[in-house]
């Protein structure tokens, strides 16, 4: 692959998926050249390869700046998260929904000039189940969103179903569960508990949790989540399954599993540093998850870390 496009680079799992690019390319093959956008970056990249286009993906004008030289690969990781969709209705759909339209439609002049549909790989979410999920969740439940921000998610994965069809891209959509470990402080992100847990333990720094210490989460660490978005972008697209959507398998485990695991990792003390102050609507939202069987995902070649000692490993990696 010559030229990638990252979406949303400066964020959490952005960072990670550009250093592997950069280190390892995707298939085997060396990145030449690979674009990144967010709103804003801290500084200049050192690596030669590397442009960075400042602005929104909202915006026609950055979009037409990414997709200057002809395309390879494109992996949208740009959102507006659940909590801060939820406050700006407007600015979500804009981000979570138009402009994940609009990078799919700008690629149709790829098509039009005879050249190879690149891959697109589409970071969905799990918060396209919503809420009120069954004893038993698998690839064939159907979604239910409890927030705009999975509402947007879900058709941004039925537009790069759709997408494909028309042979502008070769996509697929990934429903990533919680990633850990996010440093700062999650600012605008309901979920933020999960990796403030590894890192405040990590530091031996107390932390109260807006969930009970038996709520049950799905987790993934980032360097899986990683492994699991190139993955998708190399696979073989006859092997896709007809809604080219996968959900990215997981480890369930409840709060107090993590915490026991922190714990024997940076020691028993750390189990003391923990309050809990339930929220109800958290609660139901990022700790009520049931049992999860992905067997179309896994028969791809995605995986979760293992157990819940690898997750804490490659989490906490950087």
């Amino acid at each position: 692959m010559s030229h990638v496009v990252v979406t949303g680079s400066q964020g959490f799992v952005g960072r990670a998926l550009v250093e592997r690019l950069l280190r390892d390319g995707l298939n085997g093959t060396p990145v030449t050249r690979l674009s990144l956008v967010d709103i804003a970056f801290d500084a200049a990249h050192a690596d030669a390869r590397v442009r960075q286009v400042g602005g929104s993906i909202a915006d026609a004008g950055v979009r037409a700046r990414l997709y200057a030289t002809p395309v390879d690969a494109v992996f949208h990781l740009a959102s507006i998260p659940g909590g801060a969709a939820e406050k700006n209705y407007a600015q979500g759909r804009a981000i979570n929904l138009d402009a994940t339209l609009g990078l799919l439609e700008d690629l149709r002049g790829q098509a039009v000039a005879g050249r190879p549909a690149p891959r697109f790989v589409f970071a969905s979410t799990v918060a396209v189940h919503g809420e009120q999920l069954p004893p038993q969740v698998d690839e064939h439940t159907l979604p239910a969103p409890a927030l705009s921000y999975g509402a947007h998610k879900l058709m941004g994965e039925y537009l790069v179903a759709d997408a494909s069809r028309l042979g502008w891209v070769e996509g697929c959509s990934l429903r990533l569960p919680g990633v850990v470990a996010r440093p700062g402080d999650g600012a605008g992100l309901m979920s933020a508990f999960m990796s403030q847990l590894f890192w405040k333990l990590a530091a031996g720094q107390p932390l109260t949790v807006p969930v009970s210490p038996g709520g049950v989460a799905w987790w993934i660490s980032v360097g899986a989540c990683v492994d699991n978005l190139l993955h998708a972008a190399c696979v073989d697209p006859q092997r896709f399954n007809a809604r080219r959507s996968y959900q990215m398998p997981v480890l369930r485990l409840t709060i107090q599993q993590v915490v026991d695991a922190l714990a024997e990792r940076f020691g028993a003390d750390r189990r003391a540093l923990v309050s809990y102050a339930p929220d109800a609507f958290i609660e139901r939202l990022f700790a009520a998850y049931p049992p999860l069987s992905t067997p179309q995902a896994e028969a791809l070649g995605l995986a979760h870390d293992g157990t819940v000692q690898q997750l804490i490993t490659r989490a906490m990696a950087d």
